[in-house]
């Protein structure tokens, strides 16, 4: 009878170990990516991400909320790493001791896109600071994110280079969503409004309407996407290890080819860039 026990003991103590063990794996076998609803709308993640899973074993989750958001949730320790596009943000996050190894994976840029009608007559411009400036003149009604996003912040900077306050306008010509990119379109086609997008999200966008591509090729509408390692000096139940693996991935031959293979109506959202690094 006393061998039975110390038998069944061994055997539940043998089972508890073994759930730990596995309950450990599982802990490091998926990740959570903060990142932009550019990634997620247009489809990037859906291609991307099952063949880093493929080759890794790693499961990404991802958060997929404006940059300031995601950069709010590294902060607090609610991501392992995030790929975010306002390399302001992104500095005073790593300086802040929030990240490390900022690393950059990939560009493209945003676009001036508006009614065909075009009541602002930007048609055509590589001068996005001019444009906004003929749309405010024109008090053309423009839709804005509004939502601390790597695009709003862009926004709000080529506003300031326009020497327009356009927030003051809130509610007349300038409206302000708190909304993501896709919800942002969706509001502009129903108004015939113009608004600023990354070209990812409107190459991927349906539901045009009206719309159409006004003002593009302007320098200051490059749009630089960067991985961030969360602090794990920080936040201790950050996967380190496992992040990397992904941040490593994201900028390998393999990651980068496979970033610059994805395409929509044969072009490419994302172009590779990996090689910068702060």
């Amino acid at each position: 009878m006393k061998l039975l026990q110390k038998t069944l003991r061994c055997a539940a103590l043998a089972l508890l170990s073994a759930m730990h063990g596995a309950g450990a794996a599982d802990t490091v076998q998926f990740i959570t990516l903060a990142s932009t609803t550019s990634t997620q709308a247009s489809g990037f993640f859906d291609y991307y991400l099952p063949q880093f899973k493929e080759k890794t074993g790693i499961e990404v989750r991802v958060i997929a909320v404006g940059t300031g958001q995601a950069i709010k949730l590294g902060e607090n320790g609610d991501a392992d790493v995030l790929l975010v596009h306002d390399k302001v943000g992104e500095l005073k996050f790593v300086k802040q001791g929030y990240g490390i190894d900022r690393r950059e994976v990939m560009y493209n840029d945003f676009v001036l896109v508006g009614p065909k009608s075009d009541p602002a007559g930007i048609a055509g411009s590589t001068d996005a600071v001019t444009a906004l400036g003929k749309i405010a003149a024109s008090k053309s009604q423009f839709v804005s994110r509004a939502d601390d996003s790597g695009t709003h912040r862009a926004e709000l900077r080529l506003w300031d280079e326009a020497r327009v306050n356009a927030r003051s306008a809130s509610g007349t010509w300038y409206k302000e969503l708190g909304a993501g990119m896709g919800a942002t379109l969706n509001t502009a086609a129903g108004l015939g409004a113009y608004t600023l997008a990354d070209r990812a999200t409107w190459l991927s966008f349906k539901n045009r309407a009206d719309l159409v591509l006004q003002t593009q090729g302007d320098k200051r509408l490059f749009n630089q996407y960067a991985t961030i390692l969360v602090n794990p000096g920080r936040h201790k139940h950050v996967k380190e290890a496992a992040a990397r693996t992904f941040m490593d991935y994201l900028v390998s031959a393999e990651g980068q080819e496979a970033i610059g293979a994805f395409q929509i109506g044969g072009e490419t959202l994302f172009f590779p860039n990996a090689g910068g690094q702060q």
